[in-house]
């Protein structure tokens, strides 16, 4: 996807990163568990907790923006711990179908392996969101097991990002 890019999550990124937040709620819970209304009311309090454990190393969030620098989705990486980190990630529905999260996510994993010096990624999801399947699959993560996601069947994926540049 041309244009696309990726930001280490700041500050002044909040009210775009709320707005985008609750425009797609309603997008968001059809496949993952909802945040609930207390994600939305504490907000600016949990963005300053997501940027206090990044500055502890412990995860490293993003941001996904357009070409005309819309946040259209967000890239997070997880309990960072001897070399892995979980991948977690949301599109827009405006950029669903895109090619947009698979674009992302190979960014991320470059990232991943040469910013933050990680050699492995972990993610799930649910067994009815074969979008995500398929970002994953494209992104050269392979099937671990099965799992219970938020109450309903799922899959483990697993990247090895040793030699990540030579992968998409």
């Amino acid at each position: 996807m041309t244009g696309l890019r990726l930001e280490r999550l700041r500050a002044d990124h909040t009210e775009a990163l709320l707005a985008f937040e609750r425009e797609n709620r309603e997008w968001f819970t059809r496949s993952i568990s909802d945040r609930g209304d207390a994600y939305f009311a504490d907000f600016a309090e949990i963005h300053r907790a997501r940027l206090a454990e990044q500055d502890a190393g412990i995860c490293h969030f993003h941001v996904v923006l357009d070409a005309s620098g819309a946040l259209i989705g967000r890239m997070n990486l997880i309990d960072v711990e001897d070399g892995c980190a979980e991948l977690g990630y949301r599109v827009a529905e405006k950029a669903a179908g895109r090619g947009v999260a698979t674009a992302a996510v190979g960014l991320l994993c470059r990232t991943a392996g040469t910013s933050y010096g990680l050699t492995s990624l972990k993610a799930v999801t649910t067994l009815d969101n074969p979008a995500s399947r398929r970002v994953l699959e494209r992104n050269a993560f392979t099937v671990v097991e099965e799992t219970v996601v938020a109450g309903r069947p799922g899959i483990r994926f697993h990247r090895d990002l040793v030699g990540a540049h030579h992968r998409p």
